[in-house]
């Protein structure tokens, strides 16, 4: 079952964009008769100038949702938990700068 598992995540990984795979990992896949859900984790790593900064993930942020194109006339929907972190020096809550990943446009 692992194997086909990793089959199905590798399809998975070919149908979202390049990359996001460096800082989400799939948590979960709902696929209905009409719409398929694919819930993305942000990874417990530190967000860039805080990796030497004790910092503590208390969970995640509520989800975005992005509709992305259709697969096999199936509504595919991206639900995107990015982390938070909270500095134990500080009363400071910490978060990854996404903007400052952004790809230019081709």
């Amino acid at each position: 079952m692992a194997q086909s598992n990793d089959h199905y995540q590798g399809l998975i990984r070919l149908l979202l964009p390049q990359g996001i795979f460096e800082y989400f990992d799939i948590a979960q896949v709902v696929s209905g008769e009409k719409e398929v859900h694919i819930h993305l984790d942000e990874k417990a790593i530190k967000p860039e100038g805080y990796e030497l900064v004790k910092l503590i993930s208390k969970g995640f942020h509520p989800a975005a949702i992005v509709q992305d194109f259709p697969l096999r006339d199936k509504a595919m929907f991206s639900h995107v938990r990015r982390r938070r972190w909270f500095s134990a020096s500080t009363p400071k809550t910490v978060e990854r700068d996404w903007k400052g990943l952004q790809r230019e446009p081709v």
